[in-house]
Order: C-alpha cells, then sequence, then structure tokens
C-alpha cells in the first residue's frame, strides 16, 4: 500500500509550485504582460538565465521546463532540460534535479553532455550524504551513481572527479561497516561483528579502513577460539600493512594467545591474499 506523503514532501511540493507560480509570473510582467505560450523560447530562456544569475535557481528551473513544454523539438528544449537539471541542484531540489538529468540521458544518451547529466545524477546523491551513524541508502545511490560515471565515460574530466568522490564515498560505507562491527565485538556478537568487518576486506579493500578491519578479526576470531582465522586476518595484515600500529596489536594478541602470524590456504582471508599477488586487491 502506497504511503501518504509526509508533511515535509507536502511542504516542499507546496514550495516548489509556489516557485513556478512566481516565476511565470515574473516572466510574464518581465516582457510586458505577455503570455508565456506566446513569448519566444530564446525570450524564455534568456529570462531563466537572468533568475539563475540573481541567484534564484528554482525559479530560472521552471521557466527551463517551460521551453522543454512549450518548444519540445527545438535544441533549446534540449539544452534547456540539462541546465534546468542544473539549477534544481543548485536550488537543492536534488529529486527533481535527478528526474530531469535522467530524462535528458533518455533522449539523448549520445549527446556529449551525457557524461554531465550522470555526473549530476551522482552529485544529488553525493550531496545528501550524511554522518556514518545514520542510514546510509544516499550513500549507495551515491556509490553506484559514480560507478557508472567512471565506467560509462572513462575518458571525461567527470570521471576523474567522479573517482574521487567514489573514493570518499567507500571511505564512508567501509567506516559504516566498521562502526557497526565494533559494537557487535564490544557486545561479544563476535559472528555479526567478523561479518561485517569481512564486508570491509572484501568490499571496501582500498580504504584507510582495512588495516583496523583486519585487527578486528583478529580480535573476534581468538574470543571464538578459531586460531587459523586470526593467524591468517594478522598475516594478511603484516604482509600489506608492515608498518601499521595495528599490525603491531595483532601480533602482541597472537603472542599472548601463544601463536603467531602464519597463512592458512583455507581460510577465506588466504583467497584474498592471493588476489593481492595477482594485482586484484590493494
Amino acid at each position: 500500500m502506497e504511503r501518504p506523503p509526509t508533511c515535509a514532501a507536502r511542504a516542499k511540493t507546496f514550495r516548489l509550485a509556489a516557485v513556478l507560480a512566481a516565476a511565470l509570473g515574473v516572466a510574464s510582467c518581465g516582457d510586458d504582460e505577455i503570455p508565456i505560450e506566446l513569448r519566444s523560447a530564446e525570450a524564455i530562456v534568456a529570462e531563466a538565465d537572468a533568475l539563475a544569475a540573481e541567484g534564484e535557481p528554482l525559479q530560472a528551473a521552471a521557466l527551463y521546463d517551460e521551453i522543454e513544454r512549450l518548444y519540445p523539438y527545438s535544441q533549446l528544449a534540449k539544452t534547456s532540460i540539462l541546465r534546468g537539471a542544473e539549477a534544481y541542484y543548485q536550488g537543492g531540489a536534488y529529486d527533481q534535479a535527478r528526474l530531469a538529468a535522467e530524462r535528458f540521458l533518455a533522449f539523448y544518451p549520445a549527446d556529449p553532455a551525457a557524461a554531465r547529466a550522470q555526473y549530476l545524477i551522482a552529485n544529488t546523491w553525493y550531496d545528501q550524504i550524511v554522518d556514518v551513524g545514520r542510514d546510509q541508502g544516499a550513500t549507495r545511490e551515491a556509490l553506484a551513481a559514480l560507478r557508472e560515471v567512471v565506467n560509462r565515460y572513462p575518458d571525461t574530466e567527470y570521471a576523474r572527479e567522479a573517482q574521487l568522490k567514489l573514493d570518499l564515498t567507500q571511505d564512508h560505507l567501509a567506516g559504516k561497516e566498521m562502526e557497526i562491527g565494533r559494537y557487535y565485538l564490544k557486545n561479544q556478537h563476535y559472528v555479526a561483528a567478523i561479518n561485517r568487518f569481512r564486508a570491509v576486506v572484501e568490499d571496501y579493500q582500498t580504504t584507510s579502513h582495512t588495516p583496523e578491519a583486519l585487527h578486528r578479526l583478529v580480535e573476534a576470531y581468538l574470543r571464538l577460539g578459531v586460531v587459523g582465522e586470526a593467524q591468517t586476518a594478522a598475516a594478511v595484515l603484516g604482509e600489506n600493512f608492515p608498518g601499521s600500529t595495528w599490525y603491531a596489536s595483532s601480533f602482541d594478541l597472537l603472542t599472548g594467545a601463544n601463536t603467531a602470524p602464519r597463512m592458512n590456504s583455507n581460510s577465506w582471508l588466504a583467497r584474498s591474499w592471493r588476489q593481492v599477488v595477482l594485482g586484484e586487491w590493494l
């Protein structure tokens, strides 16, 4: 059953409707009361550009939308879709910005500006990333959208910018896994903790959280008495981060348990380590 819109959603919709009405009113008054339907595409775009320059992006976006409605087959309609998306984005109307950018990609997938549209979609999610203590839905959406930019448009400036944000996004998601894993470890839910730390090692291995994740695996496996996996986690940690304080801590833990780091070939961590040798990890 579809949920009714929240008060915040209704308020946001009302604000956007008010912005549209205001934009059309400004357009009408600014051109001697000529109805917008009788104005040229060039005149409407000029008005929208002026509003954007004056710091009224949502009013500008509403006028760009009018170009698509009134002159759907013109060259200005194509450019106005993307300019409208960018104006919505500048005004913080991320859903509207994303819809407009997706519409541009649907109509003009091979256009030179397609990479720009896809990058805008990614940014509508990226700008909504919150701290690691909260739900990471936007972060995962940002990750998928940024990967789309990198994979589909690898030789563009947008791909280079997306890669930087992709690294930060992955680090953010890894941080969330670590936070939950530490909580489980502290409360002696060792299997649940291991699953979280394993996710960091397997899915976010290039992030700054990997050394700690390996150390926490040593700790959790020792608590469970699974010495072989603890030895392997420490061996992988020492192989990849020999100067890390996390490796020193893991070494001390194993020494206290009368054992030492050792690679066990049947461990899932050993398989990951073999990928390191093949250049597929770290």
